[in-house]
């Protein structure tokens, strides 16, 4: 199951996420998005505790096509330092995950 990983970044506007989502689709490089929110954020930032709505991004791909995805949301994003984690998936449905395969397999 290692080879299967979801992303997440968070993002201040809809149409910001939205435009990240459809890049990613776009490329084949990810067989799902799903945007979350608006959720509210806190976090430091420059030693300034912030308080910000924001939209959550989670993609579902394969974890050799994560560098791909980092390169694609640090391009897009538009924040100095955009969230970008993945966490492994350590197990699904054998139809979810072939589906992931299926929707990626050029990549």
């Amino acid at each position: 199951m290692k080879k299967y990983i979801q992303i997440t970044t968070t993002v201040s506007k809809f149409d910001e996420v939205k435009i990240i989502a459809d890049n990613i689709l776009d490329k084949k490089i990810a067989a799902c998005v799903q945007i979350i929110g608006p959720i509210k954020s806190l976090y430091w930032w420059k030693n300034k505790k912030e308080n910000e709505e924001e939209w959550i991004c989670l993609i579902k791909t394969k974890k050799q096509l994560f560098k791909k995805i980092e390169k694609l949301i640090k391009d897009l994003h538009p924040y100095e330092l955009p969230e970008i984690i993945a966490t492994p998936i350590i197990n699904g449905s054998k139809e979810y995950l072939r589906w992931i395969d299926y929707e990626t397999q050029n990549n």
